[in-house]
C-alpha cells in the first residue's frame, strides 16, 4: 500500500513540480511531512542537504532518498526501501518524460504562438514562487537554530546565510562557497 502511495504521490509532485528541483522542494516536504508524515522535518533537512551534495537534479535525489527513507521507517527493511526508492524515483520522472515527449512534437511547431507565450509568461513568476518558498522552507529551526534557545547558533546561521547570497551574486563559485561555509562551520561548531 505505502508503494502506491509513493507512486501516486511522486506521480503528482513530478506532474506539478514546475521550476525544477527546487521547485518541488516544497511540495514533497507538504506531502511527505505534513500530509503523510513518512518523514519528520529532521530527515527531510538531511534528505534535501544530502540531495544537494549528490550527482544529478535534486528533485529526483529527494525522491530516491524519500522513497527509501519512507519504506525503510515503515518496514525496516533494505530491499523494500531499495524498491521504494525506485519507485518514488520512476514516479517523478514519469510525467516529464511522457510532457517531453508530446511537447517536444508540438512546441516547436508553435512556439511563437501567442497562446504559448501566454502560458510561459504566466509560469515564470509561479515558479520564482516555488523556489523562493524551497528556501523558506529550509529556514526552519532544525537549519537555524532558536533566538531564544541558540542565539549565537541562530545569529551565526543567519550571517553565513546573507554571506552565501552576496558570494552568489557577486558570481562567486558555489563549490568555494559550499568548502569556505563547511569549513567555517566545522571550525565554529567544534568550539561551541
Amino acid at each position: 500500500m505505502l508503494l502506491v502511495k509513493l507512486f501516486v504521490t511522486f506521480f503528482k509532485i513530478g506532474l506539478f513540480g514546475f521550476g525544477g528541483g527546487y521547485g518541488m522542494l516544497s511540495v514533497i516536504q507538504g506531502e511527505v511531512v505534513t500530509r503523510y508524515g513518512w518523514l519528520s522535518m529532521a530527515e527531510f533537512t538531511d534528505i534535501v542537504a544530502i540531495s544537494q551534495m549528490t550527482p544529478g537534479p535534486i528533485g529526483i535525489n529527494s525522491a530516491t532518498y524519500v522513497g527509501y527513507t519512507a519504506m525503510n521507517n515503515a518496514y525496516g527493511s533494505v530491499p523494500l526501501a531499495v524498491i521504494g526508492s525506485l519507485t518514488a524515483s520512476f514516479a517523478v520522472m514519469l510525467p516529464s518524460l511522457v510532457l517531453m515527449l508530446i511537447i517536444s512534437r508540438y512546441l516547436m511547431k508553435y512556439s511563437n504562438s501567442r497562446g504559448v507565450n501566454a502560458v510561459f509568461r504566466v509560469l515564470r513568476p509561479a515558479v520564482v514562487g516555488l523556489i523562493a518558498s524551497a528556501a523558506l522552507l529550509l529556514m526552519s529551526s532544525e537549519n537555524y537554530g532558536s533566538f531564544s534557545d541558540e542565539p549565537l547558533r541562530f545569529v551565526v546561521s543567519v550571517l553565513i546565510t546573507i554571506a552565501a547570497f552576496v558570494a552568489m551574486r557577486r558570481k562567486v563559485s558555489p563549490i568555494l562557497i559550499l568548502v569556505v561555509s563547511a569549513i567555517f562551520g566545522a571550525v565554529f561548531y567544534s568550539f561551541v
